[in-house]
């Protein structure tokens, strides 16, 4: 019977830094997926990068829970309808960017309109999650605000029709990573990782049966699902680990690094060349993530500190269930 209590989650510098830590490797392995995702676009089409990452993603986190001892009884939720509406909402805000990729838009530039989504994170964990926003990690956010009005300025390299249909999913994006935070109470991280994987099929499906070109297949198409679905489920899986260990107003400006990647793989295989507009927005969130990482490990530092001199060291709630 899977444990149903709902524990607490805690904010200590020393699990900030460790979730801030595997949040950025997340980040990396999503925009590696993003990259094979644009090698498979123009054979496997957009129904066919939905069925490839949902069924290959799955199947990741599944042989993920089977290797760490718990078993496929990981996969179980507590919550179900809160993780399937959390599934579907992701499912449909990744269907925008693969949308906006095989309409030609650059990776770096889609990742400048995701920087929405830190912003929308840190706004909805107020009342979702009850999180109070700290002066600095408000002027961390704020800072990474000013960067991305750089990149969406009017009549900018980014202000074109398809930018809209990418920050309607941005929305979609922020909701689910948010709600993440809030699962970690009850969920094993293979549960939020399975669920939000498996409903990229049905969604792949509702594509085929909404008239979008059934998938075609060739070696480097199926290259690139395979490492779509490796790459995702294990970035999803370490994503839902990190959203037990730190807040979401500590994590949110981490999607900013996204941007290094982006920028380098971009460059590397598709030969894309971000604007002038969008490096110096890069630039400026990209200070603001260091900003606030210095000032959680600055916080670490003060909790070791603090036992010797004959303060209590806090107590870690681990926020994830063990049904082991």
């Amino acid at each position: 019977m899977a444990e149903k209590l709902r524990l607490v989650l805690r904010d200590t510098g020393t699990d900030t830094v460790r979730g801030i830590l595997l949040v950025n490797i997340c980040f990396f392995l999503l925009t590696v997926g993003d990259v094979a995702t644009i090698i498979a676009l123009p054979v496997a089409g957009v129904a066919g990068a939905m069925l490839g990452r949902g069924v290959l993603g799955g199947a990741t986190v599944a042989a993920l829970a089977v290797r760490g001892g718990g078993g496929l009884r990981r996969l179980r939720p507590v919550r179900w309808q809160m993780v399937m509406l959390r599934s579907l909402i992701h499912a449909g805000a990744t269907l925008t960017w693969y949308i906006a990729w095989q309409m030609h838009m650059a990776l770096a530039d889609s990742y400048a309109l995701g920087y929405a989504a830190p912003l929308l994170m840190l706004l909805l964990a107020v009342p979702m999650l009850g999180e109070r926003i700290g002066v600095r990690r408000a002027v961390a956010t704020g800072i990474g605000f000013l960067g991305m009005l750089v990149m969406l300025r009017p009549g900018g390299d980014l202000w074109t029709p398809v930018s809209g249909l990418v920050l309607l999913g941005v929305v979609g994006v922020a909701i689910s990573r948010t709600t993440t935070r809030l699962l970690a109470t009850t969920e094993t991280p293979e549960c939020l990782a399975f669920w939000l994987m498996a409903f990229h099929v049905p969604v792949g499906f509702a594509m085929l049966g909404m008239g979008f070109p059934a998938p075609g297949l060739s070696m480097t198409a199926f290259a690139g699902l395979l490492v779509l679905g490796l790459s995702n489920g294990v970035a999803h899986w370490l994503h839902s680990r990190a959203s037990a260990l730190a807040p979401v107003g500590a994590l949110a400006p981490y999607e900013y690094t996204s941007m290094v990647w982006a920028m380098g793989l971009g460059f590397a295989m598709f030969s894309q060349v971000p604007s002038w507009g969008t490096l110096a927005g890069a630039t400026v969130v990209a200070a603001a993530g260091l900003f606030n990482f210095l000032r959680e490990h600055r916080r670490r530092v003060g909790e070791r500190v603090r036992p010797a001199v004959g303060g209590a060291m806090p107590v870690v709630a681990l926020a994830q269930r063990n049904d082991q």
